[in-house]
């Protein structure tokens, strides 16, 4: 059976399929460029969720096979929600990990401490050609620092500090930061619903 990850990321893809085969031995995993799918996607949606979806339909129908997405970021309290669904893009169309940072920062400047909450938003989406889905949601709830501290992870991982770890997320290991993250944690809500997920690979394996 084979599951197509809506990503162009092979690191994704790895990281991905060590999760997925777990709960299901000999299941392939591929990318976008594994089987050619080179089309734009626009994320159009309004939230994580909406965007998760549009592009695990749209590869679902376009390869005939189950199609896995994931859209997450970062929401600030003091900013009503942002950057939200425009994390990746929050300094312009082609912002690096360290321009986004920089605007957050200027954002935050002068917000006391006991007013920079945040959380990390993880939302997947398992979609087969026929339309039918299955929902997955994880959330780390942290706050901004007021600079970058660490010098592993990506995006905003350096300003994310995890109270109960007394750590930002760019200086926790990587298997510890695994677990407390976002997408660990949707991962883990898409473990309990795995039964419904073989179900969309069998049924559509034929």
């Amino acid at each position: 059976m084979e599951l197509i990850l809506a990503t162009g990321n092979p690191g994704k893809v790895r990281e991905m399929a060590v999760f997925l085969q777990s709960y299901l031995p000999g299941l392939v995993v591929l990318g976008l460029k594994d089987v050619g799918f080179a089309a734009d996607i626009p994320e159009t949606g309004d939230s994580f969720l909406a965007n998760a979806r549009i592009k695990a339909h749209t590869v679902a129908k376009a390869t005939g096979k189950v199609a896995l997405a994931d859209d997450s970021g970062l929401c600030v309290d003091a900013l009503g929600g942002a950057p939200g669904i425009h994390s990746a893009r929050y300094a312009g169309e082609k912002a690096t990990d360290a321009d986004n940072v920089a605007k957050l920062l200027t954002a935050m400047a002068g917000v006391p401490e006991e007013a920079r909450g945040c959380r990390f938003e993880c939302v997947l989406v398992v979609a087969d050609p026929q339309g039918r889905e299955v929902i997955a949601r994880g959330t780390w709830h942290g706050r901004v620092l007021c600079a970058p501290q660490g010098n592993g992870g990506f995006g905003y991982d350096p300003i994310f500090w995890d109270p109960e770890l007394a750590q930002s997320a760019a200086e926790l290991p990587l298997s510890l930061k695994n677990q407390r993250s976002h997408r660990g944690a949707a991962l883990q809500d898409l473990a309990r619903q795995w039964a419904a997920v073989e179900r969309l690979l069998r049924e559509t394996q034929g």
